[in-house]
């Protein structure tokens, strides 16, 4: 793994214990975070990973091509934003993918030459550059505000990670839209309500239990700081900004917990565990960047110096 940029998490439909360890191999090589699913597990790990960056299938996983035909279709009627990769027979071509599954994956490769499967990644999900110093510095400073706004609590940061998935974690989140010379877009806060609500009454306010107006005010301070604090750091000086901007709208579905931002690209995403040592509990929020409007990072900017560093087998297996 290279330390120095995101990783992405890729679901791997795959069978065959000796391509198992080929794609073990690969992911630890490109900065992913293989996840193997058995078929009996499939449904539950696709409800359960939200934050994916692609699909990987083998062309017989299930047993046959049909049923992996099948099963890919299924996997794109329900989550299309996720790119789809297969792995063809030893000696199969290019055209040995079904015509079927033309509109449903987006590539695929022969074991034989991961080269091609490279290709197909950096495509898909690391086909955006991220300034190091940007990657860093959003961890440092919500990791700052965190630390300020639970000042009894141990903040740890999980290594930042490149999402396809449109899908919305919790019950709560915030927007706030981002503008600069450089990128324009929003930034998501994102939390389940009871850990949070839990967390409020566990504080002990003398105002009786929490609800979620507490919750509310608590997401709107700590988005509010974290903006603030992007904002002296990376943006600088509005004056340099158009003020004829184009803009797209947001489509929230409620139902399926499903956002979009009106743009077909990765979106950058951390993780940030809050842990009461006394009583182990943990808070998790997720942040997540969709420089959806507007992205130049040759044209990146820090208006401020760093504070400091930043921060096998089974069913279902984590590479």
């Amino acid at each position: 793994m290279n330390e120095n940029k995101p990783v992405s998490k890729v679901l791997v439909l795959e069978d065959c214990p000796a391509h198992v360890e080929a794609i073990r191999q690969f992911c630890d090589e490109n900065n992913l975070i293989g996840v193997k699913v058995a078929k009996s597990r499939l449904a539950s790990a696709l409800r359960s990973n939200f934050d994916l960056g692609a699909i990987f299938v083998s062309g017989s996983y299930g047993g046959s091509s049909e049923e992996s035909a099948a099963i890919a279709r299924k996997i794109h009627a329900a989550r299309p934003e996720l790119p789809i990769i297969m792995r063809r027979g030893t000696d199969a071509g290019p055209g040995d993918v079904p015509a079927a599954l033309d509109a449903v994956v987006c590539g695929s490769y022969v074991a034989s030459d991961m080269a091609s499967l490279r290709k197909l990644i950096d495509e898909y999900i690391f086909n955006r550059e991220y300034p190091n110093a940007l990657v860093r510095g959003i961890a440092e400073l919500t990791s700052a505000v965190l630390a300020s706004l639970f000042s009894d609590m141990d903040v740890a940061v999980d290594a930042p990670c490149i999402v396809r998935d449109r899908i919305i974690f919790g019950e709560v989140f915030s927007l706030i839209p981002l503008e600069s010379t450089w990128c324009r877009g929003y930034m998501m806060i994102q939390a389940e309500e009871e850990p949070i609500l839990d967390l409020l009454n566990r504080r002990e306010t003398s105002q009786g239990a929490a609800d979620f107006r507490d919750l509310n005010s608590l997401l709107g301070e700590l988005t509010n700081l974290i903006w603030g604090a992007f904002k002296n750091r990376y943006v600088g000086d509005a004056d340099g900004l158009s003020h004829s901007q184009v803009q797209v709208p947001l489509l929230i579905n409620h139902k399926q917990k499903y956002i979009s931002f009106g743009s077909e690209s990765p979106h950058l995403c951390f993780t940030y565990r809050l842990k009461d040592e006394q009583s182990g509990r943990t808070v998790t929020l997720h942040q997540r960047f969709a420089f959806s409007l507007s992205w130049s990072p040759e044209d990146f900017q820090e208006f401020e110096q760093a504070a400091g560093a930043t921060i096998g087998a089974g069913e279902l297996d984590l590479f």
